[in-house]
Formats: C-alpha cells, structure tokens, sequence
C-alpha cells in the first residue's frame, strides 16, 4: 500500500479532493441560512492517535453559540448534511470534522475523563454503568479511550438517539 501524499495544505490527497465541494456547500449553508459565520479548511493537528481528523473545518463568527447549543446539535447536523452532499465516503467522515471554538477537542477531552471516571467507578464496585447517550463518534471515543483497560469492557447499547455506551466489570460476578 502507497503512502498518502499530503499536499503544502497538510491534507492528505484523498481528502483534499473533497475540499471544493465542502467549501462550495457550506457557503451556500451559511448563506441560506443566514448565519453570520465564517470558516477555514485545515489539515488536523499530527497526533499518534489513528482517531485524530485529518482535515478540520473551523466556523466561527457571531453566531457560533447557535452552532453549540443543545450539545452541538447544529454543528453535528452541518457536518452530516455537508459531507453527504459533498459525497465523502463514509468511511472517511471521521477523518473529516466540524469544529467551532475548539468544543470538539474539549469534547474529545471530557469524554476520556468521564470514561476514566466511570471505569474506575466499575472497576470498585462491579457494577455496569451506563454513559449518557451519545452520537456515534462520541460513543467511539470512549470505546478507543477504555480499550487498554483490561479491569472493564464497553458495550452500546439502545437505539437511535438514546444509544449510549455501558461501562461492565470484564468479568461478571455470579449470580446468586
């Protein structure tokens, strides 16, 4: 398998070419939407981290909180729309993200602590704990983040938007 070539960007090729049309559709959703953002195409930060995005899309702007609130739901909603229009093969979506006043590597950050805490929390008293519910980047998070952690196991559980991840002991007492 070839190297991915990273053009002066710092984006690899093969997300480079999705550039164009992110740039195109997210103009046209700022401006249809009357929002009053602006944004910036980026490669993402080097990381060790194979989870770490390759290509960031920052928005900013006076109404950047509209983007937040409600857990980022615009934001999550934006990216989603966008890379399905722009025809970003799925595969690539977590290489690609939308951020805004840098929640998304806050968020990123709280997930570990909160999976830390929770899993300490098994690993004491035996017994499973469900996270809140999550979308599924998030829930991967906390997947990758306790997969070193011989002590716990994870598991998603529910549907849909209640889907959230189950922190258990690796081993499950008997019951009596």
């Amino acid at each position: 398998m070839e190297p991915e070539t990273k053009p002066a960007g710092g984006v690899p090729d093969d997300l480079e070419r999705y550039r164009a049309p992110i740039e195109s559709l997210l103009r046209n959703v700022i401006r249809l939407g009357r929002f009053q953002l602006d944004f910036s195409i980026r490669a993402g930060e080097p990381s060790d981290d194979v989870e770490a995005p390759q290509m960031v899309v920052d928005l900013s702007g006076p109404d950047a909180g509209l983007l937040l609130e409600s857990r980022a739901e615009l934001l999550n909603a934006i990216q989603y729309v966008v890379l399905r229009a722009a025809r970003v093969d799925e595969e690539l979506f977590t290489r690609i993200v939308f951020d805004c006043e840098d929640h998304r590597r806050l968020r990123i950050e709280e997930l570990k602590l909160m999976a830390r805490v929770a899993a300490d929390r098994v690993r004491e008293l035996r017994v499973p704990f469900p996270l809140s519910p999550m979308n599924a980047r998030e829930r991967r998070v906390v997947h990758l983040a306790l997969r070193d952690r011989p002590e716990v196991r994870t598991e998603s559980d529910g549907q849909g938007p209640e889907r959230r991840v189950v922190i258990h002991p690796a081993t499950t007492p008997a019951r009596r």
